[in-house]
Parts: C-alpha cells; structure tokens; sequence
C-alpha cells in the first residue's frame, strides 16, 4: 500500500555550529521512500529534543555524521509498508537515529518494520513521543546494576532530572526504598509509586545524609544522573559492595579514590544508550510497555509551551541546552 507522503519535510543540519546559538538547521522536502517491501513509513506526531540530538549538533559527538537530520525519539502512525501495519500507532528511540543516520525531526521516517513497538493504548502519541532516551537509559542502567529488590536502599542523584524521574518511577514500583538528591531545597516533582525521601544537596553533606537515612549502612545502588558533582558523596554514601551508575558528566577527570574503592568492593557502571541500536532500544520500550499500560509509569507530560514545530528547532534546542526542566518536544505537522 502507498501512501501520498509529497508534503513531507525534514529538519537538516549541514554542519556543526560551534555553538546553540549558531544553529542554523534549514528544512528540505522530499518524500521519504522505503529499500525494500519490509520496511515501514512513521507519520510523525512527536519527537522529543534530548541532551544528546543537540551536543551532537554543536560537535560534541565526533561520530555523529553530517548532513542529517536529528531525533533520537519518536511517535507516530504507520502509513506506508505492509498493509497490515498501516495505521498502527508506535513508538521508538534510538542512539544511531539522528546521530549516525537521519532521525526523526521530520515529518515521516523510514525505517525497518521490527524497529518500531506499539504505542501502549493508555498515552497520547505526544506523551510517547516524549518518553523514550530518558526511560529507556534509566531502565538500561538498572537492570545492567541488577535491579533493585523490595526494601533495598536506592539512592537517585540528581532525582528530579528526567532520567532521575523514570529511574525513581521504576524504582518505586519495584518496591525499592527511594532516596533523591537534589541541589536545592525541594520536594520530588515526579511521578513515584511509594513514598520517596529527599536530599539538599546544597545543605548537608550528602553521603552523611545517605549514611544517616541507612543506619549507617550506606546505599546499595546510587544512581549518579549527574556526574563529577557527586562522585565522591556517592563514594561516601555507598554500602559495602554497593553499586553507582552514571550515565554522564560535567567533569570528565575527577579524583578516584583507590583505597575507598576497593576496600568498599564497590562497582562503577557505565550506561551510554547512544551505544544501544534501534532494534536494541525498541526492545527496551517494549519490556516498558506493560508497566505504563498498568499506571506504574507515567510519559512526562508536555505542555503546549514545551511543543514546537519545525521551523522552531533552534528556539527547543536552546531550550534544552540550558536544561529546561519541561519536556520539549517537536511536533511536526
């Protein structure tokens, strides 16, 4: 079956600015057209503007390829491919999307038919849309520390980040003991299945705090969503055998503690999803599904502020390099 795609349009970025403010993406049209009869054409409702399609943008990704168009997420309807996918609605995410090949702020995407997943029934195409590198990094990172167990001690840096809201949600419905940090004095501002206890970073010594709320213990699992900031509070507030995840940083160099280390027999793992490919990634939402079908995960919520069209790509894209907390998302047509 083929469907009139005539009118379809792509973001284009032609060459790295050396900077947000340099971004000069420009939009070609062009249908999209599929290899072979196995692949599928995405009409896309949504695409979230990640971290990571805009460090790309401004050179920090040397591996990512030039012309193309970014996006690592997406959500939409099929409407070209096998006649029995058409209309279906999906969603999916990527680290080769928008890095190494062309991404999803466009109109319509084209890709191999098993690297989509059904949308789940009870979120919007604009909620699935905006859910996907922030879940499936938290998830990645849990089940590659060994995921959290009932009344295990689970300490999320930087929790009211988005990667630090989805981990803390599956955290909490794993039924974990939730801790966050955060560097100012607030509460948790995200979904959560149990209750969750707070840090202020910027008023106590965070690995005492951690050892105070454990009995002295320590953490088992410290999820770092921040990086160099926390490294040694999360060395500090780490059980014996306790596990840190980190997924990025502001520092690339920090002091390491060799003796605290080892003497802890603490591990140090790192989640980079840019590594994982779209059949790998679209895997992760599909072991996802169930749980925002059951209410246990909930999509960020996007509010119209937070939605742009094409023509505003470099209005969202310096929006999310000066860490907006909202959800930014871009909405094609």
């Amino acid at each position: 079956m083929t469907t009139d795609c005539s009118q379809s349009r792509r973001l284009r970025l032609l060459s790295k600015a050396e900077s947000v403010e340099g971004l000069s993406p420009v939009i070609e049209n062009g249908a999209p057209r599929r290899d072979n009869d196995s692949q599928i054409v995405v009409e896309v409702a949504c695409a979230a503007v990640n971290p990571s399609d805009v460090k790309a943008a401004i050179g920090m990704m040397p591996y990512a390829v030039w012309p193309r168009t970014p996006g690592r997420d997406f959500a939409g309807r099929i409407v070209d491919g096998p006649r029995d996918l058409i209309g279906a609605e999906v969603w999916g995410s990527s680290g080769d999307l928008g890095i190494r090949r062309d991404g999803s702020h466009a109109t319509h995407l084209v890709l191999d038919g098993d690297c989509v997943a059904r949308k789940p029934e009870n979120i919007s195409l604009i909620e699935a849309g905006a859910a996907g590198v922030p879940f499936v990094t938290a998830w990645e990172g849990l089940k590659r520390a060994g995921l959290p167990v009932r009344g295990e001690s689970v300490v999320i840096l930087g929790a009211n980040g988005k990667v630090g809201q989805a981990a803390m949600q599956m955290v909490t419905m794993l039924g974990a003991r939730a801790i966050g940090v955060t560097r100012r004095d607030e509460g948790y501002i995200g979904h959560a299945n149990a209750e969750v206890e707070m840090i202020d970073s910027s008023a106590v010594d965070v690995g005492a705090a951690i050892r105070d709320l454990t009995d002295g213990q320590g953490a088992s699992l410290i999820y770092n969503t921040v990086g160099s900031p926390y490294m040694q509070a999360a060395a500090d507030g780490l059980a014996r055998r306790g596990r840190q995840i980190l997924i990025g940083t502001i520092d690339r160099v920090v002091p390491f503690d060799i003796l605290q280390f080892y003497r802890g027999q603490h591990q140090y793992l790192g989640i980079d999803t840019l590594a994982l490919d779209t059949r790998a990634t679209v895997a992760c939402l599909t072991e996802l599904a169930p749980h925002f079908e059951s209410g246990k995960l909930r999509p960020f919520a996007v509010k119209p502020d937070g939605m742009h069209s094409l023509e505003e790509a470099a209005i969202a894209y310096a929006k999310v390099m000066r860490s907006d907390r909202e959800r930014v998302v871009i909405v094609p047509r």
